[in-house]
């Protein structure tokens, strides 16, 4: 069947093109509702670590949520199964990232494509990916720190069709199903998943016969337009030079070895360029991130339109954005078998290193980096023998803003914590404190946001530990005088003569029952002086348990007594203080000798 192509959509159509807007946000949010009341395994159900979008019948993205991860999404299905070949009711499936290009970053995310046709036409993709909860590989789960190639993360799955013209493929499926430790969660998932694309077509269909396939196709294209349009008038304003800026990663988790993202920003009159090229070479273990060229420009326009609601998501950010520069055999562009379980290390250094150099041209008028985002991993049995698994995501802080302090608590922006209550019922242990984590937050003008402390009383027999904290080595920088984020740590059994510090990112670590494990998260770096953040605003963080009375007093220079304020003495202490100077603060772990910001 043929693709529709948009004409140019004429002024009088501006408002059947906000109508057109929201009804497709409207279908996106409503495919996200029925994955979260119908799924099964806790990683979708509760956390809600899926996506949702409506492509162009080019793939080109129009609508999503603000998520990051994902490449070209269609791209790897139209080279497999052209468009004139498709048919209504086909499904397309597959998480391969290395297959992909990259549309996919790590294989536990399946991607779920589906053709909308309208009068024979095709006008678009729906398409809907979760991360689900066991797909084979070394360990439960699936994503184990210690990986060393992606063969042992699960099993890949290039792009198939799941279903033809209505007709479910169960061959494919039964296989997939097989190399799972948690079959039925896994075939929840997926018709949930799979369910949602089939609502996606019908609400899609449903616009398209409202409003006809022109002014369809014509609303779309003025969608990505105009997210093109507010991108270019956003680097307009840049001035013209270049900028470097080098975040590192604690450690590839297998070996320890630390790894780093290297970004030089270069604007030159309309031409922007993204020059990842000095970024550290694939690493041995699963931090490496098979990045598409269009994941830097999606952060770019968030970053940079993050003040306008009306601007969305969407390829206008790719066909505005700048130029993205990589090289093969890097951390960013790693060669296959590379592990890629935990690539979200290294996206996040994408991030705050393209933060880092727009906070250089614009003279500190952006956010402080924010901290990773923490899982933990037990893995045991019950009481029959049978496997049992919890994976568990634990909320950081992310950065301060130029114009407000940092969100405390967040994990990954979309994304939900599970209800102490859920995780006690699910996984047969027992949460005993959950609370933010004092002083996390990096000092300035805008407090960063404090990561969070959970206590984790192990209930089972046995247990083994997973974990994946970053920004313990390397904390989260501040920018503009404002200081690097808290370091998180791990530790069993606290306060007791068995207690011990493990390492923050390693697998295989024995828990029995009764041990009580402590997991502190970072938190994100703070924006401007501390000096300059006014005494009541650290009164108030200090009586709310975020800063405690030794930092108000030593980071900035508020001296608090019997809960109370003492002005005199935080004028007299602020006097004498010296006022930093530096763009950006990160923690200490500063090497002369090995960044190139020196």
């Amino acid at each position: 069947m043929t693709a529709d192509i948009a004409p140019p959509m004429p002024q009088s159509d501006r408002i059947a093109h906000e109508l057109v807007k929201g009804a497709l946000n409207a279908a996106r949010r409503e495919m996200e509702a029925l994955i979260a009341r119908t799924a099964m395994s806790p990683f979708i159900r509760e956390k809600k670590d899926f996506f949702t979008a409506v492509l162009s019948p080019t793939g080109d993205l129009v609508v999503s949520t603000s998520l990051t991860l994902a490449g070209h999404l269609v791209e790897p299905v139209l080279a497999a199964y052209p468009a004139e070949e498709m048919r209504n009711g086909d499904l397309f499936w597959y998480n391969d990232p290395y297959a992909t290009r990259g549309a996919v970053s790590h294989l536990p995310d399946m991607v779920f494509i589906m053709p909308v046709f309208a009068e024979d036409r095709l006008i678009a993709f729906v398409e809907a990916w979760g991360h689900l909860w066991d797909i084979g590989g070394a360990v439960a789960g699936s994503i184990s720190p210690m990986a060393t190639s992606v063969f042992q993360e699960g099993i890949a799955i290039p792009p198939v069709r799941a279903i033809r013209a209505g007709q479910r493929n169960d061959e494919v499926m039964r296989i997939f199903a097989r190399n799972s430790r948690f079959p039925k969660l896994l075939e929840g998932d997926l018709s949930a998943i799979m369910a949602a694309c089939e609502l996606g077509r019908a609400r899609v269909e449903a616009v398209a016969a409202r409003h006809g396939r022109a002014v369809f196709a014509a609303a779309c294209e003025a969608m990505m337009a105009q997210s093109a349009a507010a991108l270019s008038d956003k680097i307009a304003t840049l001035p013209d030079g270049q900028w470097s800026f080098r975040d590192r990663i604690d450690s590839d988790a297998a070996t320890g070895t630390p790894s780093y993202v290297d970004l030089t920003l270069t604007k030159a009159g309309d031409a922007l360029s993204l020059d990842f090229t000095a970024s550290a070479p694939q690493a041995t273990g699963p931090i490496n991130f098979l990045m598409h060229e269009s994941v830097p420009n999606f952060m770019l326009g968030l970053c940079l339109n993050h003040d306008d609601p009306s601007v969305g998501m969407n390829a206008g950010f790719s066909r505005a954005g700048a130029q993205v520069l990589t090289r093969p055999g890097t951390v960013l562009q790693p060669q296959s078998p590379a592990p890629l379980g935990l690539r979200s290390h290294a996206m996040f250094r994408v991030n705050s290193a393209l933060m880092a150099t727009l906070a250089q041209a614009t003279g500190g008028q952006t956010s402080a980096a924010n901290a990773v985002y923490v899982l933990y991993y037990l893995r045991g049995s019950d009481a029959a023998g049978v496997e049992a698994l919890c994976i568990e995501g634990l909320s950081v802080g992310y950065g301060a803003r130029a114009f407000a302090d940092g969100l405390d608590a967040v994990y990954a922006v979309a994304q939900e914590n599970y209800p102490v209550e859920f995780a006690d019922m699910e996984f047969g242990l027992e949460i005993e404190a959950f609370g933010l984590h004092c002083d996390s937050g990096g000092p300035g003008r805008f407090r960063g946001g404090c990561g969070i402390t959970r206590d984790i009383r192990v209930l089972s027999d046995t247990a083994t530990l997973g974990i994946r904290i970053d920004n313990c080595r390397y904390p989260a920088f501040g920018v503009n005088g404002g200081m690097a984020g808290g370091a998180g740590r791990v530790t069993v059994n606290p306060g007791t003569d068995r207690e011990r510090d493990i390492a923050t990112m390693g697998d295989g670590t024995l828990l029995k029952s009764g041990d009580l494990l402590r997991i502190v998260t970072p938190g994100g770096g703070g924006w401007g002086c501390p000096l300059d953040r006014p005494a009541e605003d650290v009164l108030g963080d200090v009586l709310d348990g975020l800063v405690s009375e030794d930092s108000a007093r030593r980071d900035y220079g508020v001296v608090i007594a019997a809960g109370a304020l003492d002005e005199a003495d935080t004028e007299a202490l602020r006097a004498q203080m010296p006022r930093p100077r530096a763009m950006f603060h990160r923690g200490g772990y500063y090497d002369a000798e090995d960044d190139r910001n020196s």
